[in-house]
């Protein structure tokens, strides 16, 4: 299933692997392969486009750089029983591993990504060499879950035009310049048989947690979080308004030996905002931690 065609010059993807159950994941890759392996997850609601930037600048260093849709994103083939879970997230990203040899990867997430990296050390369900948490901690922020469920319940009937994507857009991210360019927007809109355009996500991925799942999420990311031993980096956008100060702070107290950068003038998507600053920091981070020539493991 799908919310309907890819509009034109949407990027087909590089690779396909298949996830637990048998799901077909899309995801691209930068770089050689005889570099240190680098995955990449994004959050709820994006794509692996949303890493390109921060791939080509990866894989410039000397990374193996590979991200993919997660399921029910992109290009990506949906859930049947719309299983979007953090389980079964890990579950998804152990198998994309194993098809890339089973190599000890940097496990680089944003939000959703970044917390199924989490579970998937802290659990000890992947060997990774360095985790870096892009805007995600333990404790976060139930206005910042409000805001980001309520970008994605919107029109669910779909939208009459790209005009209407974009103002959509504009008044969830404020802070950013609005694209004067409405086909920037292929990647993340499908056209639908009645056409109308709509998110590329499963309708199903919308089913938000309650405040009891939250806390439980709460608790079992910060069980994760004392279990750490590799070198960590946590990279907050200094306007969010799903992880703030004081939660940066308190993942830190359950993670002394972690890195933190606070990256001026970024919202929730640090990445896509200040790609630059992100991307700097984390080549940093990494070029001390998980140098070229340390890899393949």
């Amino acid at each position: 299933m799908s919310a309907g065609k890819k509009l034109p010059g949407t990027p087909e993807p590089m690779h396909f692997w298949e996830g637990f159950g048998g799901l077909r994941l899309a995801g691209d890759s930068w770089g050689g392969p005889d570099g240190p392996l680098v995955i990449l997850q994004h959050g709820g609601g994006q794509t692996r486009h949303a890493w390109k930037k921060t791939g080509k600048a990866l894989a410039n260093a000397g990374y193996f750089v590979v991200a993919f849709d997660i399921r029910g994103h992109g290009d990506s083939e949906w859930a049947v029983d719309g299983s979007y879970g953090e389980d079964v997230l890990v579950q998804d990203l152990k198998s994309v591993v194993a098809a890339l040899g089973n190599r000890r990867p940097v496990l680089v997430g944003a939000s959703k990504g970044g917390a199924t990296s989490l579970i998937a050390v802290g659990e000890g369900h992947v060997d990774a060499t360095a985790l870096v948490l892009v805007d995600v901690a333990p404790h976060i922020e139930e206005n910042g879950v409000t805001n980001i469920d309520q970008f994605m319940r919107q029109k669910p009937e779909g939208f009459a035009s790209l005009e209407e994507v974009a103002e959509a857009i504009a008044k969830y991210q404020p802070h950013r310049k609005r694209e004067r360019n409405l086909d920037s927007l292929s990647k993340n809109i499908r056209l639908s048989p009645d056409g109308m355009y709509r998110w590329h996500w499963d309708p199903l991925y919308r089913d938000r947690p309650g405040k009891y799942a939250l806390e439980q999420r709460r608790l079992r990311l910060e069980a994760c979080s004392l279990r750490l031993k590799l070198p960590t980096l946590l990279v907050r956008g200094a306007l969010s308004n799903l992880l703030n100060e004081s939660g940066a702070q308190a993942f830190l107290r359950l993670c002394p030996h972690s890195e933190y950068v606070n990256v001026a003038d970024t919202a929730h998507m640090v990445a896509g905002d200040r790609n630059d600053v992100f991307g700097n920091a984390v080549i940093e981070f990494l070029s001390r931690e998980v140098p070229t020539g340390s890899q393949p493991i």
